[in-house]
């Protein structure tokens, strides 16, 4: 099969594109001939070496696909040879990069037909962390009031949509060139972040989510009232600590499940939640989607078209 692979840490300059062998469906996993795949931000991160050293080189970075099964494990009763799927790889595994995967079965869903594979695998991972973040950790729910950091990314823009279809009033950071797009994902209030301290145009909030990190993350402490909750996707591993006795700090635990990603094809084919702005590369493209992607100031999501 054709991948896009690195073989030692560095620039997106490290980035080839080329044959590398097949893998195979082992007990309880399908082969899925990927159409699509999308680009993270881990993704990157992991190339760089940022969050260990990986020493099983050449290595195919990627976590999320959507595809075609084309062969079954030992034990895969609950897919046939043919159905579309897509899925989030499991952690600790990615691969998504390349024309094949071989993962668990249990952890990848059918594709509905109203979804293209490019949209498909445009939403797995950023609405599986969504969900995770907004539902699950910060148990958000209707009348209450949230702000949502970098709406423009993936992650943010998802949850925007999530946040507003649980009936919450959304407030958003963006830079002014994204704000008609974020309005039109539903988004209450969005504070231009080149302009305005968010911390002097809002008080007195629910519940925060933060997809940006760095000095954002502990400044949002000060938004939130007593009773209040901050989630953030972008401080590490565990949750930051918080400056503020009287409100809770979170980490998200965005795990791999069938559940979730039915949750995010029921929001997409209800109209809930619609897909980001994509921008499309070929595999082949690598490098160049991992300039865009780690420059952090494009919007949507970055999409490898694979078949």
């Amino acid at each position: 099969m054709k991948a896009a692979f690195f073989r030692q840490h560095g620039g997106p300059e490290v980035m080839e594109f080329g044959d590398y062998p097949d893998p195979v469906a082992a007990p309880g996993q399908v082969l899925v001939d990927i159409h699509a795949a999308s680009v993270n931000g881990a993704d990157w991160r992991v190339r760089k070496g940022s969050y260990a050293q990986i020493t099983d080189l050449p290595y195919i970075p990627g976590r999320d696909f959507s595809g075609v099964v084309s062969a079954l494990g030992a034990g895969v009763t609950d897919f046939k040879v043919g159905d579309a799927v897509f899925g989030v790889c499991a952690v600790g595994q990615e691969q998504a990069y390349a024309e094949k995967i071989a993962i668990q079965a249990a952890i990848v869903c059918a594709k509905p037909a109203g979804l293209s594979h490019v949209e498909c695998a445009a939403q797995a991972l950023i609405g599986l962390t969504a969900l995770c973040s907004v539902e699950d950790t910060l148990q958000l729910k209707a009348g209450e009031s949230i702000l949502i950091h970098g709406g423009a990314g993936g992650v943010a823009s998802y949850a925007i949509q999530l946040a507003k279809h649980i009936g919450a009033r959304v407030i958003t950071t963006a830079s002014a060139a994204n704000h008609d797009y974020l309005r039109q994902l539903g988004a209450d209030q969005i504070i231009d972040y080149n302009a305005q301290d968010f911390t002097q145009v809002v008080s007195g909030l629910d519940a925060v989510f933060d997809t940006v990190g760095g000095d954002v993350t502990q400044r949002s402490f000060a938004v939130l009232r007593s009773g209040g909750r901050a989630a953030s996707i972008a401080a590490g591993a565990q949750a930051p600590v918080s400056p503020r006795a009287d409100v809770r700090s979170l980490r998200p635990q965005v795990g791999r499940d069938r559940p979730h990603l039915e949750r995010i094809v029921a929001l997409a084919t209800s109209g809930a939640v619609r897909s980001p702005e994509i921008q499309l590369y070929p595999l082949s493209e690598a490098a160049a989607a991992h300039r865009i992607s780690e420059g952090r100031h494009f919007r949507g999501k970055l999409v490898f078209k694979v078949r």
